[in-house]
């Protein structure tokens, strides 16, 4: 990092800690004592109000609040913003009303003539393929703000089996495969679930005036909360090291990976409801999986195979 760079950085941080040791900076930005003394002494030329404070506890106070100079970025930084923005092209619809075409225009306004000829050259160098998403959720700022807000929502879900009317507490958005979903803790079943956002029919505020206290839970670790129902399944299929790849590359959290003698298990649970979308995602395994049971799943999925050679045929 250039010296003009990192004392720019510097400004921010003190003015943010206003009170900090050598120790503090050298750890900070990865400097050395004698650097971080030098800069502190560059930072008072330059008029900051720092107070130092003798003694074994001593250090810098910032003896007022400072008015920053505007953010400025380097090329690097404006390459990675703009392309960390290319994401939003892939999606029918994002949690904010705003779309990629303002954005990107405003950013590109922004930057320098030499900066903005550079991304231009870069776009020719460098490209990102990942799957579009295609399905819409109508609801999205709504659900995000109540997760925010920890608020208790009503909303018109259609499921599997016909439209449904749900109170749930949004706790988190995300992104996969096309879709937008919804993770929860949905109130009448008192047990955690994720929904399909484009599923979502209506919405309304479900008037409930304190929701639960979740903001120890975080999109991170919200699977936590979830618990199999006492119909639920339960099912393990030996795997090979590529199957448990594919598992790391999308999983849910009613299944996991284990290790007996030596040899990788995939297992988990799933409800009676969920057989067509369990026997679908092992099949998405091939030959990674063996050893499969119950053997009603296992007969399910061989059902599977012989729909799918006869649909072939």
């Amino acid at each position: 990092m250039k010296k003009a760079e990192r004392i720019n950085q510097m400004l921010r941080y003190i003015n943010k800690k206003q009170r900090f040791t050598l120790t503090d900076l050298i750890n900070e930005f990865d400097i050395s004592k004698r650097t971080a003394l030098r800069d502190i002494e560059a930072l008072e030329e330059m008029g900051v109000p720092l107070y130092a404070e003798y003694g074994r506890y001593g250090g810098y106070r910032l003896v007022r609040t400072m008015n920053l100079p505007p953010i400025t970025f380097t090329s690097h930084e404006v390459f990675a913003l703009y392309f960390a923005m290319q994401a939003i092209k892939s999606l029918a619809r994002s949690p904010f009303r705003v779309t990629f075409q303002s954005i990107s225009e405003k950013f590109l306004e922004s930057v320098s003539p030499k900066q903005r000829e550079q991304i231009d050259n870069i776009q020719n160098r460098l490209s990102f393929f990942h799957g579009n998403q295609t399905h819409e959720g109508h609801y999205l700022e709504e659900i995000l703000m109540a997760a925010i807000e920890q608020k208790v929502i009503r909303i018109e879900y259609a499921g599997a089996k016909g439209p449904t009317s749900r109170s749930i507490q949004p706790i988190a958005l995300y992104a996969r495969k096309g879709y937008w979903y919804c993770q929860a803790y949905d109130v009448e079943k008192t047990a955690y679930r994720v929904f399909r956002c484009d599923r979502v029919i209506s919405l309304k505020d479900a008037n409930v005036e304190h929701g639960l206290d979740l903001k120890e839970i975080t999109i991170h670790n919200a699977h936590s909360l979830w618990k199999p129902t006492d119909q639920a399944i339960s099912f393990s299929c030996r795997i090979t090291s590529e199957g448990a790849e594919k598992f790391k590359q999308e999983n849910f959290p009613s299944m996991k990976i284990t290790e007996r003698e030596e040899e990788l298990y995939l297992t988990g649970t799933y409800e009676p409801a969920e057989i067509d979308f369990i026997v679908s995602y092992l099949a998405g395994f091939g030959r990674s999986l063996s050893a499969i049971e119950p053997s009603s799943l296992k007969e399910e999925l061989r059902r599977y195979y012989t729909e799918l050679i006869r649909s072939l045929s």
